[in-house]
């Protein structure tokens, strides 16, 4: 699917500012959004909204289909009556310019509670809209909502420690736990209800400031996850639910020994005989939930890197084929043209690139990468030979664009001073200039470059256990004269804004006719 010339900004809810520890779906983020539309920028881009488990990231999440109770706004929720402002005003004081997961998780958790107590007990649950979400989202939400109270039920542990009934979901375990933990089943329904309301009327207000919302769709699920407990016959498992083979990547420029994602596998050929059932369930969620949809690790559905579940590192693993085409042309029989990025960084083969263009998938530059010693290098803008693709300064595995210029080699500075002709003193800037003159028909570009900030607001370090997905920025940096030059550079680049005509006064060069309508005439 081809694109327009457009530009935007890459940015998760979780680092809006806010006194309530995290970014949320509140009155700050609909602030975000005007300065968007200030600016001229016509898309929004956000990694996965999903409720985020082990290591707080939005990359492995309890469900691929439910948003993260976290970014509920407390403020909407006192809108409705379900909080008071007494409850809001008791919140720690929390960091403001990172999350803080343990506390803000242990104190917002109690506050949702509260509010799902007096939504309950005021009868919400009674109402049209309520009844209406948990029909519609039965098909994932049933089994999310059991899965998450039977989970707090074990103490937070993972559905394969279950003990073997419910673990394998035998339908006397099912029917009695959906008894003895129904008051956890009805708090995780008014999550989800409220956290769709929310972002449904957030993703309208900015879709009507013509801004696009591009969601991300990560191509595995994390294991200790709904997807898995209540689909195990598409992953490779054993039979006691045990993965055989995980998911990462081999070595690359992110790490000598590839990346160990643990992420259970699919098992396509069932996938395939059941039509791709639930990709096309997942894609459908998905597109409910965004215009545009970047699919992460997009090389994964034509080979993937299947790694021994023992081993401790992405060494040994080995490509095995993906459902490729027919996965896609499904989806695309199913739910028609499909607005997808694809994710097609790293190790690319010739079959990779074949499936990205066979469906017009926009691929994605790096403007990091492009600066070694050869000008022939595919991420340089001049290099590139269409203008299907997305061309971003970094993503959220990569350092700040002024991080990345403090830690790079002599010859990548060099190399970047040459091509920009600049001493590097605004290099965030010089990537920003460099990714909207491109032909790309999308540029995007992280906040945290659009403000310039080093190091210290990098989102995510791949590789690592933790200090990831805490950055928040501080919202009087989104200043007038930020806005006004970040306007103008969307202009000069042709990024979909066009400059209002300059207003003169008109001259009168001859007196009124007496039979004027105008309305001092029509007043005499």
């Amino acid at each position: 699917m081809k694109f327009p010339r457009t530009s935007g900004i890459l940015l998760h809810p979780t680092s809006f500012p806010g006194p309530y520890g995290i970014g949320d779906l509140g009155n700050v983020a609909f602030r975000f959004v005007d300065f968007l539309a200030g600016t001229g920028q016509t898309l929004w881009q956000l990694m996965p909204l999903g409720y985020t488990g082990f290591g707080d990231s939005p990359y492995q999440s309890f469900s691929a289909f439910a948003g993260d109770p976290l970014m509920i706004s407390p403020d909407l929720l006192a809108k409705q009556g379900l909080l008071t402002s007494g409850e809001l005003a008791a919140a720690p004081k929390f960091p403001a310019d990172k999350v803080d997961y343990g506390p803000v998780i242990e104190w917002k958790m109690a506050l949702l509670r509260t509010a799902s107590d007096r939504f309950y007990s005021q009868g919400g649950d009674s109402s049209e809209a309520f009844k209406a979400f948990t029909t519609e989202n039965a098909d994932w939400l049933d089994d999310f909502a059991l899965f998450m109270a039977a989970k707090e039920g074990h103490g937070g542990a993972a559905w394969v420690t279950w003990e073997p009934a419910l673990r394998d979901r035998q339908p006397a375990a099912m029917a009695a736990w959906k008894e003895k933990v129904a008051p956890g089943i009805a708090f995780h329904n008014f999550l989800q209800y409220q956290f769709f309301t929310q972002w449904r009327a957030l993703k309208a207000y900015a879709n009507g400031k013509n801004i696009k919302v591009i969601g991300d769709v990560p191509i595995f699920v994390a294991y200790d996850s709904d997807d898995v407990w209540a689909n195990r016959s598409i992953f490779d498992l054993d039979e006691s639910g045990h993965p055989i083979v995980v998911a990462g990547v081999p070595p690359d420029y992110f790490s000598a020994t590839g990346q160990l994602w643990g992420n259970p596998l699919y098992r396509w050929d069932e996938l395939g005989k059941r039509g791709y059932d639930w990709w096309i369930r997942r894609f459908q969620g998905a597109l409910g939930a965004f215009d545009i949809i970047r699919i992460d690790h997009f090389r994964g559905f034509e080979a993937y890197w299947a790694i021994p579940a023992a081993d401790k590192t992405a060494v040994n693993g080995q490509w095995l084929k993906g459902p490729g085409r027919d996965l896609f042309n499904a989806v695309k029989a199913s739910l028609g043209d499909l607005p997808i990025i694809a994710e097609d960084l790293g190790m690319m083969t010739a079959d990779v690139l074949a499936l990205r263009d066979e469906f017009d998938f926009p691929g994605m530059k790096i403007l990091q990468f492009g600066f070694g010693d050869d000008p022939l290098q595919e991420y340089l803008p001049h290099n590139y030979t269409t203008s299907n693709c997305v061309v971003y300064s970094g993503t959220h595995d990569n350092d700040t664009t002024r991080g990345w210029y403090s830690a790079a080699s002599e010859g990548e500075k060099a190399m970047y001073h040459e091509y920009t002709g600049s001493t590097g003193k605004d290099v965030h800037w010089d990537f920003l200039r460099l990714a909207f003159g491109s032909v790309a028909s999308m540029a995007i570009i992280p906040l945290q470059d659009v403000l310039g900030l080093g190091s210290e607001a990098r989102m995510n370090t791949p590789g690592t256990a933790g200090g990831n997905w805490g950055w928040r920025y501080d919202e009087t940096a989104l200043s007038p004269e930020l806005t006004s030059k970040l306007k103008d550079v969307t202009y000069i680049y042709g990024r979909g804004y066009s400059r209002p005509e300059p207003v003169t006064e008109q001259v009168k060069t001859h007196p009124t006719p007496a039979h004027s309508t105008h309305p001092h005439h029509a007043a005499k």
